[in-house]
């Protein structure tokens, strides 16, 4: 557990550096520790794993997947906070602190092995993110976004308690592998308590996610919320969120597949025309980014509806695909409104004549959210579309094939601004750390979808 302990100790120290005016010190410091914690956890792939600390952690395969692509994609959203944080308060060292913090609940819900961690993990990123989306201490939006998110999260976390309580009622423990040993020796005599318990979570889970009908809190708490937040929300949470589903579903819940696939088969549809279609109605391009982040959730949910031995690669190249794709965007939306004050798609005209650079990669990653091939985005849907048609009939992917093509026209909209509607602007200011995480992140989601095989078989 070196990148459990490593994280939570660098937060610490990074609290000591703003205690003593170390401001400079502590974007170095941060993404050289969150690169140690990753080095950590990738030392643990060829040792046989165990849970520890009386089975409440399992740090197997999957959790150092998924515990890797969330520190990097960390450590690309920390490198895009240079001056960002300066700007809003004088007291920087608590705002990377409390990422930090919120990193290390999210490596207990990728490794949790008992249904206390999840819970334990879950609440712990979620404090922190109620604190992150209300940083703007003096902007209603921002507090609006904190408001929402914690009256939300407290909601959603009372259906999540509640069902872990009536799984523990009926089977007498909070661990994994004694959960599904219930349901296995018990297959014709389970507890109502317990499909009950499994329904509320599945409510809990849902909100925590953003899937629809639950996903209402999410457009606006992402919109208040500061800029990079929002990625940090979209990209990072999303997929701990994820992670923490599956591997829930996977262990313990996958032989009652015929009792609660059906209700999440419908939550999964309702999901992608409800973040799809809304996001054709949007003017502003972050809230677009709102809706659609609702609409891949829709897809990510395809492997656990159809779950089976690949529903781990297929959430894990999704989300690795989205998330990368995501910080190009709200990277570069970002520098925009730095300029303009403002997320409107019209604040975009011509972008593609004064900043190439900007306008190149943001249309990387908007090929890669719409799923076009060549792109990351394009394997991840190939591996949805896949679980999808190998449990159900093909009308589910034609659905789902449907949603994409809806989803082409919010993408390419930005991509014309950038392009076709020509307007003197001056150019944009690139530091040169942006320029990095930008280059870097749309190089690989180019290399991914030419060469997807590197990735695709991780886990």
């Amino acid at each position: 557990m070196g990148t459990l302990i490593t994280i939570s100790v660098l937060a610490v120290v990074i609290l000591y550096l703003g205690l003593y005016r170390l401001n400079k010190a502590l974007l170095p410091v941060t993404v050289i520790g969150l690169l140690v914690a990753a080095g950590f956890a990738v030392a643990k792939w060829n040792t046989v794993a165990t849970p520890i600390y009386n089975g409440m952690i399992l740090f197997d395969h999957y959790a150092i997947a998924f515990s890797v692509i969330t520190i990097l994609s960390t450590v690309l959203i920390i490198l895009l906070s240079r001056n960002y944080f300066e700007r809003i308060s004088e007291h920087v060292a608590e705002y990377y602190a409390i990422i930090l913090f919120s990193l290390a609940g999210i490596m207990v819900m990728v490794s949790y092995h008992n249904l206390v961690m999840l819970f334990i993990g879950i609440e712990i990123m979620s404090v922190c993110l109620y604190i992150l989306a209300g940083i703007k201490k003096r902007d209603f939006a921002s507090n609006e976004a904190a408001l929402k998110y914690f009256l939300m999260g407290a909601f959603s976390t009372g259906f999540l308690l509640f069902g872990i309580t009536l799984i523990y009622g009926a089977t007498g423990s909070f661990d994994l592998e004694t959960i599904k040993n219930y349901i296995l020796s018990n297959t014709q005599n389970i507890s109502y308590l317990f499909y009950t318990g499994i329904l509320l979570m599945i409510v809990g889970l849902c909100f925590k996610v953003g899937a629809a009908p639950f996903h209402f809190w999410t457009p606006d708490v992402y919109e208040g919320s500061p800029t990079l937040i929002t990625a940090y929300m979209a990209t990072v949470v999303k997929t701990a969120g994820f992670a923490a589903f599956l591997r829930l579903f996977a262990i313990c819940f996958a032989p009652l597949s015929d009792f609660w696939s059906p209700s999440l088969l419908v939550i999964t549809i309702i999901t992608l025309f409800i973040g799809n279609i809304t996001a054709l109605y949007q003017h502003s391009f972050k809230r677009m980014l709102a809706f659609s982040s609702i609409s891949h959730v829709g897809y990510m949910l395809f492997a656990i509806v159809a779950l089976g031995v690949a529903s781990s690669n297929a959430v894990f190249v999704y989300a690795t695909a989205y998330s990368i794709a995501s910080i190009i965007a709200f990277g570069v939306l970002m520098l925009v409104q730095q300029q303009t004050g403002s997320s409107s798609f019209d604040n975009f005209n011509g972008l593609g004549k004064s900043n190439p650079f900007l306008a190149f990669v943001l249309t990387v990653s908007m090929l890669s959210l719409a799923g076009i091939p060549l792109t990351a985005g394009f394997i991840g849907k190939f591996f949805m579309f896949s679980r999808a048609l190998s449990q159900y009939q093909i009308w589910l992917t034609v659905l789902a094939v449907i949603n994409a093509i809806i989803s082409i026209f919010y993408y390419f909209r930005v991509i014309i601004a950038m392009y076709f509607n020509q307007h003197e602007r001056s150019a944009i200011n690139i530091p040169a750390n942006v320029s990095f995480v930008l280059g870097i992140s749309a190089l690989i989601t180019i290399i991914i979808g030419i060469f997807p095989g590197f990735i695709a078989h991780i886990i």
